[in-house]
């Protein structure tokens, strides 16, 4: 039992949220309630948490000595010992073993995706880190391949503004990453950390930070604006119909914008404020004005998309 503890906390479970990003082309396509559609996702959804499971394995086993020098990390399974480095390996290969051939049982697409998840990790953990500018990149290219994943998975269209906002988001939470990894630098100077790190400036990632968060609202502001109206499969209700002249409009997605600001701007407060940056899905999962904002934000996506059109 101790053993089996120890490795649910090694894959990092609270890291599994970032795959709710694979769900993406599904809402926006209008594929919700397709039949069919929702499962193939799902078992997506799945595969790539196992995926992402097993690169934190990997990445563990390749860093155990410098884990054991890092004030938090030397706490993970793998680095203080909870978890034998024989059974680590055992999984990680099954892990890989596993989800390439569920991936390939349902879309060769998807399995050519998880394999460049998989090589792009590999690759991340070995040398690429320990590049400045390009381990960013690495980190936010994590996010576009979940999404590229989900829309092959169902063979959905793309739109190329909601690509430029998964790019500037995810690129923003991969700089607003280092930037909480400076101030643990800061705070634990005697810290062996990412080499990296020494290549960065605080005002460098300050920089960057605006940069991304300014480039994310507009990117999605221009994606809501230029969403078409679509017809979901599956819509249970067609509000559009019985609603005024006077508020019939094919930009009803722009009234989301402003979650997505008040988002943006919290989770930087939350970066500069509390110096929480280093875990987004820590803040993801524990703020509550975050959270009541991102499920508020998702509720009025599916009811513009599906219930107003």
């Amino acid at each position: 039992m101790a053993i089996l503890l120890a490795l649910f906390k090694e894959v990092r479970p609270r890291q599994w949220v970032k795959n709710l990003s694979l769900f993406a082309a599904l809402i926006f396509a209008g594929l919700l309630f397709q039949e069919g559609a929702f499962w193939k996702v799902f078992q997506a959804f799945i595969i790539f948490t196992i995926f992402s499971s097993v690169t934190y394995i990997f990445n563990d086993l390749i860093d155990v000595e410098a884990d054991r020098k890092h004030p938090y990390k030397k706490f993970r399974p793998i680095a203080n010992g909870d978890l034998p480095l024989s059974i680590a390996v055992f999984v990680l290969i099954l892990g890989v073993v596993t989800g390439l051939t569920w991936a390939y049982a349902i879309n060769y697409y998807l399995f050519l995706s998880g394999v460049t998840y998989l090589l792009v990790q590999v690759a991340y953990s070995q040398y690429l880190k320990k590049v400045p500018i390009v381990d960013v990149i690495v980190i936010a290219s994590g996010y576009l391949i979940r999404v590229y994943a989900g829309a092959f998975t169902i063979s959905a269209h793309m739109d190329v503004w909601f690509l430029m906002t998964v790019i500037a988001a995810s690129l923003f939470l991969a700089v607003g990453k280092r930037r909480g990894e400076m101030t643990l630098l800061l705070n634990y100077k005697e810290v062996e950390t990412r080499a990296t790190l020494k290549r960065y400036t605080e005002h460098l990632l300050d920089i960057y930070t605006a940069m991304f968060a300014t480039s994310t609202w507009i990117t999605y502001a221009l994606f809501s604006f230029n969403h078409p109206r679509i017809v979901p499969d599956g819509r249970a209700l067609d509000i559009i119909s019985i609603l005024p002249k006077t508020l019939v409009s094919e930009k009803w997605m722009m009234i989301t914008i402003p979650f997505v600001v008040y988002g943006i701007m919290r989770y930087l407060q939350l970066i500069y404020e509390k110096n929480e940056g280093e875990s987004p899905e820590r803040i993801l999962l524990s703020d509550k004005p975050l959270m009541i904002t991102g499920v508020s934000w998702a509720v009025m996506v599916i009811g513009v998309l599906y219930y107003v059109g």
